[in-house]
């Protein structure tokens, strides 16, 4: 077994399976996240406030349930992913397809959180600082899941 450009020891089978593995305790947390975010969103419709909501509101709540219903399918979808394929000995082309899914759903999870914020500022305050309020929330989930992975990815990936 040579040693991989990672300095790990393992076959492409056991870095796959490493791989799979931190995928899925990621995917956890996301999971956990979108699922009750999305649930409750599906109960605000149900609200009497709800139909008191000038139209604009009911757009933007449209809008945030079917980015969280999107959201949703992409990060479980690495699961029936992994279900459909197991035992096909695909397990890297698996975790790299998963990979995938999981990062569209974070970009889906960030657009729903962002909605959701967006929405509920809206009619708790009608202020017209609303839109800068998300806007400085959206940047502070930019820089904690892109901006700073990727800087961390640049300034300590050795080049060799």
């Amino acid at each position: 077994m040579a040693e991989a450009p990672d300095g790990r020891n393992e076959s492409e089978e056991e870095r796959a399976d490493r791989q799979w593995q931190e995928l899925i305790q990621e995917i956890r947390v996301a999971q956990t996240g979108v699922q009750i975010l999305f649930g409750f969103l599906l109960t605000v419709v149900f609200t009497p406030l709800f139909h008191e909501l000038p139209q604009t509101d009911k757009t933007i709540y449209t809008v945030t349930v079917v980015l969280g219903s999107l959201a949703t399918g992409a990060l479980i979808g690495p699961v029936a992913f992994h279900r459909v394929v197991s035992g096909r000995r695909i397990k890297p082309e698996a975790v790299a397809w998963a990979s995938r899914l999981t990062f569209a759903g974070l970009v889906l999870l960030l657009a729903t959180c962002t909605a959701a914020l967006f929405l509920v500022l809206r009619v708790a305050t009608h202020d017209t600082l609303v839109p800068w309020l998300v806007a400085g929330v959206l940047a502070w989930y930019l820089l904690c899941w892109f901006v700073l992975p990727l800087w961390a990815r640049i300034r300590y990936t050795s080049e060799h």
